[in-house]
């Protein structure tokens, strides 16, 4: 039983990273929480930003641990009332050997976290999955939207060599089955394309997704939909089905759905000094997707122009961008 005002202890695997920054962040300012935080390399100077975190020379302490390594992941969740599973290889385009490049690191480092989580005796797991986990899927239905009983198609992952997909969909099914089976409290959350502003100083692929539009390295893209959601709607997310009992199961994260040509002319209405995409090729819409069971939880999102302008602004005060 906690003492009256003793701080609870979890873990966030992967701290360093776009997400786990902004949860690590929130665990340390608001929920009085000591927070574990695995990283490959605590003095790896990529992970400095997460000691200068507000609350963090007291109650963050960074744990030298690769998933692959059960024992290392073993002494990070020691003694943690929860753990939020958010690390997970996002390969690059060319990936020479994706069943060790991806498929292994993504499957065997959730599973190492989960029997460490049953080892230490772990109230709840909140594991980051992504909507890649369930948009995947052949001959779907124009506009038949996809819920949380949607999985991707494993067979037409591996067959079209989209590794990502394959990685999360096995990943978060094997993390449900495992649950089941050893009664383990797992909560999963599936993101769609993450934006906002950047905690850590190497940027991440969903943000280089945007500066890469506002250079114009594309001069024509597919004018399909895109759903986004604002990394720190995630984040209210994760803690939100981390702190309500009664959630469980999967949940879709996803706040916005928009043509690429709207969005790019509510970028232009902003910045309108970037190099846009000058053609827009139409194709099918993309996934249609409810986040109707999360919003029953009381999460809420911001809008979507709010996301873009911190996004934008934090770009461009890290130099990534010019501030023509």
């Amino acid at each position: 039983m906690e003492k009256f005002g003793e701080k609870r202890r979890v873990c966030v695997t992967g701290a360093g990273g776009f997400v786990a920054s902004w949860l690590v962040k929130a665990l340390l300012n608001n929920k009085g929480f000591i927070v574990h935080g695995t990283v490959r390399d605590p003095s790896d100077e990529k992970n400095a930003h997460l000691k200068k975190l507000e609350n963090a020379p007291e109650n963050l302490q960074l744990f030298k641990a690769d998933l692959l390594d059960y024992n290392a992941v073993g002494s990070a969740i020691a003694g943690c009332e929860g753990v939020f599973h958010v690390a997970s290889p996002v390969p690059a385009i060319e990936v020479p050997n994706p069943e060790v490049e991806v498929i292994v690191p993504a499957v065997t480092g959730t599973l190492n976290v989960l029997k460490a989580c049953c080892e230490a005796k772990v109230k709840r797991v909140v594991v980051v999955s992504s909507v890649a986990a369930v948009t995947r899927i052949p001959n779907w239905p124009k506009d038949k939207v996809k819920d949380e009983s949607c999985w991707s198609d494993k067979e037409y992952c591996r067959t079209t060599e989209n590794w990502y997909c394959l990685s999360k969909t096995l990943a978060e099914s094997e993390a449900l089955e495992y649950a089941e089976k050893h009664g383990l409290n797992v909560v999963t959350v599936c993101p769609c394309l993450v934006i906002g502003p950047l905690l850590q100083p190497t940027v991440n692929s969903s943000s280089l997704f945007l500066i890469n539009l506002l250079k114009g390295v594309h001069e024509s893209v597919e004018n399909k939909r895109w759903s986004f959601v604002d990394v720190r709607d995630v984040v209210d997310a994760l803690l939100l089905v981390y702190e309500k009992p009664e959630a469980s199961g999967r949940y879709i994260c996803a706040s916005h759905r928009v043509k690429f040509r709207d969005l790019v002319d509510m970028l232009k209405s902003m910045y309108p000094n970037y190099n846009y995409p000058k053609t827009f090729v139409e194709v099918d819409e993309g996934s249609l997707l409810s986040s109707e069971k999360l919003k029953m939880l009381g999460w809420e999102c911001r809008r979507l122009e709010e996301s873009l302008i911190d996004s934008v602004e934090c770009y461009r005060d890290a130099g990534l961008l010019s501030k023509d």
